[in-house]
Order: structure tokens, then sequence, then C-alpha cells
């Protein structure tokens, strides 16, 4: 049976909070007034407040706890952080199956309620982690089940709703695994219409656009061709081609456009034009000289962008100089450095990302290859108008990830 709901974003409700046996419930405009604490006993039958018949403590305000329908429940569970959704799993079995039916992001979307996790996989482990958008938690996932080839090989990752993808190579071929956050689980597929390598992607809402690579099959021909996937049905849908074939591309959401940037021709040749996707005119527009002011050196990353604001920001891997795209113009505006080596091995093992209204950079801030350094994360507040963006470091939950990342993806859910 399917719930629906009429929910107003403007209207706060009241918040629950489970502890000791009891529950709190605190009013939304003030979080210092605490109306009561109701103790519930599971031992009488007729709810009695306690099997010794002794009254309950600060009874200023005695009222009768009614039964929450499942819509309130589910309200109240859609408030809830989602690094804390595996404690109401804890609970019993109908939040534990409510979490897993996806009930709960859905409500979240429809009242506008999202919240950043960013997924990243670091050098020398086999686990993928994702941080909450504060870096204040950190949570293994389960290891992929996959084989030797796809653990130690290159791999691409996107997310489109409460799914992230990963894809690689496995002995058998071409693979795309599938991380469902509402199950903490892995699955593989669904395969894309035209599997592929070293492509452009960009994440909007439940929808993730990829475009593109090199096809799987004898990783020679360098694609143009491009796919849009929900993550409400789970289906790949073809997208018209782009105008021009790439690999080793990079993609953004940009304007309600999917942009792709960058990238290598079928003759190794770097490309310095973009082109985007317009949904409206079911068209690709090419843009000519979009990375003319950015180096491009071999070896190197696809371009590392991040769009914050419907801006579209870079992280040049050559001067490790942070830049703005001036619109219409083709021109980039310097914005000064950020605090880590972009440049040591051209872009490689950098996330550059954006965060709600915040850049993020993962990476390391010192000259050396050392076994022994530590992953350092910076975030900043940009703005075009800026002259020099100011990066303050993040104490990380999880203090001993190595520096080089080889994925990082952020989802929006």
């Amino acid at each position: 049976m399917r719930m629906s709901y009429s929910v107003s974003s403007k209207r706060s409700l009241p918040m629950w909070s489970f502890y000791n046996g009891g529950i709190c419930l605190k009013s939304p405009n003030s979080y210092n007034e605490s109306l009561r604490i109701l103790e519930l006993s599971l031992s009488s039958d007729n709810g009695s407040s306690s099997a010794s018949g002794e009254e309950p403590q600060d009874a200023d305000y005695v009222l009768p706890l009614p039964y929450l329908s499942d819509e309130i429940e589910t309200m109240i569970l859609s408030r809830f952080p989602i690094s804390k959704h595996w404690k109401m799993c804890c609970l019993n079995k109908k939040y534990l199956n409510l979490m897993k039916s996806g009930e709960v992001y859905k409500i979240r979307n429809m009242i506008g309620m999202k919240e950043a996790s960013v997924f990243m996989l670091a050098s020398g482990e086999r686990n993928w982690c994702v941080f909450d958008g504060e870096f204040k938690s950190c949570k293994k996932l389960p290891i992929i089940p996959s084989d030797y080839k796809f653990e130690c090989g290159v791999k691409e990752s996107f997310s489109a709703g409460t799914h992230l993808f990963v894809s690689g190579m496995e002995i058998d071929g071409a693979v795309i695994w599938r991380y469902e956050l509402t199950r903490n689980e892995w699955f593989k597929g669904p395969s894309m219409i035209t599997p592929r390598c070293v492509f452009a992607s960009a994440s909007s809402n439940t929808f993730a656009y990829i475009a593109g690579g090199l096809e799987t099959k004898n990783c020679i021909e360098v694609l143009n061709s491009a796919e849009k996937y929900n993550s409400e049905n789970q289906t790949w849908q073809k997208l018209p081609n782009m105008n021009q074939k790439r690999k080793c591309c990079s993609g953004c959401y940009l304007d309600n456009k999917f942009y792709v940037i960058g990238g290598q021709d079928e003759n190794q040749k770097n490309l310095t034009c973009g082109e985007f996707f317009d949904e409206k005119s079911n068209k690709w527009i090419l843009i000519p000289n979009m990375l003319k002011d950015i180096v491009l050196s071999s070896p190197r990353s696809p371009p590392l962008i991040a769009v914050v604001n419907d801006e579209l920001y870079t992280l040049d891997a050559s001067s490790n100089e942070v830049k703005v795209y001036v619109k219409g113009t083709n021109l980039w505006k310097k914005l000064g450095f950020v605090p880590v080596r972009a440049d040591i091995q051209g872009g490689l093992g950098i996330a550059f990302k954006s965060l709600g209204n915040e850049l993020f950079v993962i990476g390391d801030s010192s000259s050396s290859c050392s076994h022994k350094t530590l992953m350092k994360i910076y975030s900043c507040l940009p703005h075009h108008d800026l002259e020099v963006l100011e990066w303050k470091e993040i104490v990380c939950g999880s203090g001993n990830i190595k520096p080089f990342i080889h994925n990082c993806a952020v989802m929006l859910a």
C-alpha cells in the first residue's frame, strides 16, 4: 500500500528524541524547552508509566502519549540526519523495513530536505568510506563483492538519488556496481547501454548523465555517445551523440544543462572545447576553446571541475590555482592557490568537489610522496567577485586515510 503525504516545508514539526527508554518531545522553536520525558513501560499491559507504581518525575506536563500514525512516524524519521539512520534501523524491524523501502528519502526529497554525503576510495583501502557533509563522521561501506581485476583496476564513480555507482573491468568484462544507501548493500547493474570507461559524468537529483569515454571491448574506440540514468526505475536512456568524440573528459551539471569538458580525441589530441546538452532542444551545443586558458599536459587527470551556485570552478593542476569560468567569454578568472599539491602528479589522486555552497579539496599538502602522509581536507566559500579564496582545514572524523584519492563522489539525499 502506497502512502501519500501533503506537507508544507514551511511548517516545523515537533522533534522527538529517543533515549534511556523514554521519549522527549522538543518544540521546534526552542531547543532549550523540554516539554517532558515520558517513561514507557514495556512490562505493563494497561500502559501505566511504571511497573512499580511510581509517578514520573518533572510532571508539570502530564499528558498521555498517543500512538503515532505511520505517516507521522515516517515524517519524524525523515528529519533524522542520514549519518544516524543506522540507529533507527536498530530499533525494530518496522523501522528497518521502512528505511529499506526508500520511503524516508522520498519524503526528504518532497519537503526539500537534502543532506550531502561524500563517498571516497583512498589508496590502500578495499572499503569505500562515506562521510557526512561536515566530515565529522566516517563509515566504511561493505566491500564490493567483485574480483581482483576490478579491485586493482581503474574505476569511475558517480551518484544518482540514493545510488552510488562504481564502474570498472572484471575478468568477464565491463561491470557496474550499485550501492544503495537505503539498504547498505552492493548490487550489480543495471549496465549502461554502451559500457565504457574514462567517461564524463554528472548528477542532478535522481538522475545521472554520462558521455564519451572508451568502449570496453577492446578499449580502442573513443565514444561520443551519451546516456541518462533514472534511479527511480533503474533504467538507462540513450541521449543524442555529442559533437566531439572524447575520452578522459569531465562532466558537470550547470544551469540545468549537462556539460562535458576537455579530454582527448581519437588521435590522442588534447581538447580545449566543451559542449553541453540542452534537454529542451534535445541537442548538444559546442563551446570552442573553453579551456584555452588552462595548461593541458600529459600525464594528467581529467579536468578537475566543480559547480557552486551555478558557477563553474576548476583546479588547474599545472599551477595549483583555482579559477572560475566567466560565462560567455571563455575566460577563466584566477582565485588564488589551493593548500594541496595537485601539480605533483598532474591532478591524479586529488578530489575537487562542491558541497552545498562550498568547494572542498582533498589531497596531500606536502611536496613529498611519503607513505606516512595523511589525507588533508580543506573547504572555502567561493564567489566569482572574490580576488582570493580563503581555505580552512577541516578536522576529519577519520584521521588515518592516505592522501591519494582514487575516486570521490558526492550524493545529495
